[in-house]
């Protein structure tokens, strides 16, 4: 602290008011204490701490106006000012009915003779506010910070682990700025190594000039349709590309993968391996039989159906072991295959090892020119099907279509009695059509009396009916 060097020059005229006025434009709050710390008077250079209601301070220890916590800066700062040490300037908060501490940083000095000490602080709100401010921002970038480098070590992770090389690729120089591990395989050279290397690298010449002209469109559309290309070490590949940016600089992200064979190329061998893993997960039952009827291919979703642990337990076995007609649907499928190579949706029922019964659709091809001739036969489980049509909360008629589709299945003296009351009800219907439902009318023509048709029509649920019609 440094003092004034001419006091009676530049202060010695000054009066009480001046110097009053002096100390309070000097300070947001200035204090007048007397030697116990008492405060006698107060003036306030801020109208906000005026606002506070700190006025009526008068008469009361400064200790108790601060919060508990800073009541020992202000007894230091009264023991200082006692000792007439140079003045320290001590953070203090004074409680404030609006929520938050109101910050004040005091200088207290001991004045006259009789041991009063002035204390002059400053308002520290719009300073802490700007603090906590910078905090907030402070925090807030931390925690951005550590989510970029989690997303940056998280695909730098992928791109290390990626099995096709990868590339970035400075878009103005061409130079290889990033390769990842696979990268350094394909090209038969340390991915490090590669790093700085003028794109493209380690294709033919006519490989390079295809690879330049995709990312020419890529830099001009932002995207292109992959290209092949040739290694010169051996090997072709397909090769894309796309443009990001980062900073102020544009990158290719170029990316090589094995060339995917065109289909018309694919070798027989593939074509029926291809054609065997397509069988054995298809969801509906495949089975191939010689022209016999006996099983010499089955799926798993036939093994399922059929109740069977292995498929050596169906191989050798005739198809008709299982279907629902026995004697009868291989036979009229065969025949058909024999005689038109080909027979769809053929409606039937598959009986499993244990018991079990699904209705189900049969669809078959021949394949004689085969070695040896084949039938193939797809078999699809059609129950949850019929189930839906068949079987509702009210007891519904079956279509002359679903009955025939039922001989067989279901014992002849059901069908019958369905047969009938189908017959009965479409009667029944026909007649009140043609008499535009007049019942008494609908009545004689089907030679019943009334009451007979309103029994039926109640039976059958046709048309609106009260209790009074039954008189």
């Amino acid at each position: 602290m440094k003092s004034f060097e001419a006091l009676e020059n530049s202060l010695g005229g000054l009066d009480v008011a001046s110097t009053a006025a002096l100390i309070a434009a000097a300070a947001d709050v200035a204090l007048i204490l007397d030697r116990d710390g008492v405060i006698q008077d107060i003036a306030f250079g801020s109208e906000d701490l005026s606002n506070e209601g700190y006025a009526k301070w008068r008469g009361q220890s400064w200790a108790e106006t601060v919060t508990v916590e800073s009541r020992e800066k202000v007894e230091q700062m009264l023991q200082e000012a006692a000792l007439k040490s140079p003045p320290k300037s001590r953070h203090v908060n004074h409680p404030s009915s609006r929520g938050a501490d109101v910050p004040i940083l005091y200088s207290a000095v001991q004045v006259g003779k009789d041991g009063r000490v002035v204390a002059v602080g400053r308002d520290l709100r719009a300073i802490a506010a700007l603090q906590q401010r910078l905090v907030d921002a402070q925090q807030s970038m931390e925690r951005d910070y550590w989510r970029l480098r989690q997303v940056e070590t998280r695909y730098r992770f992928l791109f290390q682990m990626a099995s096709e090389a990868v590339l970035v690729i400075d878009a103005t120089s061409l130079r290889v700025v990033e390769a990842n591990p696979a990268a350094g395989q394909l090209f038969g050279d340390a991915s490090r190594r590669i790093v700085g290397q003028i794109f493209p690298t380690g294709l033919d010449d006519e490989s390079s000039q295809a690879v330049q002209a995709l990312l020419s469109r890529v830099r001009v559309t932002g995207r292109a349709d992959e290209v092949h290309a040739k290694l010169t070490g051996g090997g072709e590949m397909s090769v894309s590309a796309s443009l990001f940016r980062q900073e102020n600089s544009a990158l290719f992200l170029v990316r090589f993968s094995t060339a995917q064979p065109d289909p018309a190329t694919v070798a027989p061998q593939a074509k029926a391996r291809l054609l065997g893993q397509v069988v054995e997960t298809a969801p509906d039952g495949m089975v191939i039989t010689d022209f016999d009827g006996r099983i010499l291919v089955a799926n798993a979703a036939f093994l399922d159906l059929a109740q069977l642990g292995t498929e050596e337990q169906a191989r050798g076995e005739s198809l008709e072991r299982w279907l629902g007609r026995p004697g009868v649907d291989l036979s009229v499928m065969i025949s058909n295959l024999r005689q038109y190579g080909s027979v769809r949706l053929f409606a039937t029922s598959l009986r499993g090892e244990y018991g079990s019964t699904s209705a189900v659709e049969i669809s078959a091809g021949a394949v004689p020119k085969s070695e040896p001739p084949c039938f193939g036969f797809t078999i699809r489980n059609i129950g949850g099907r019929l189930s839906s049509v068949a079987t509702t909360p009210q007891r519904q008629q079956r279509t002359a279509e679903q009955m025939a589709e039922l001989v067989g299945r279901v014992p002849l003296k059901e069908l019958v009695r369905e047969s009938t009351d189908l017959i009965e009800r479409m009667c029944i219907e026909s007649a009140l059509e043609l008499t535009h439902d007049n019942r008494a009318s609908a009545a004689e023509m089907l030679g019943l009396s009334r009451q007979s048709l309103y029994v039926k029509l109640r039976r059958y649920g046709l048309g609106d009916l009260s209790d009074a019609d039954d008189k």
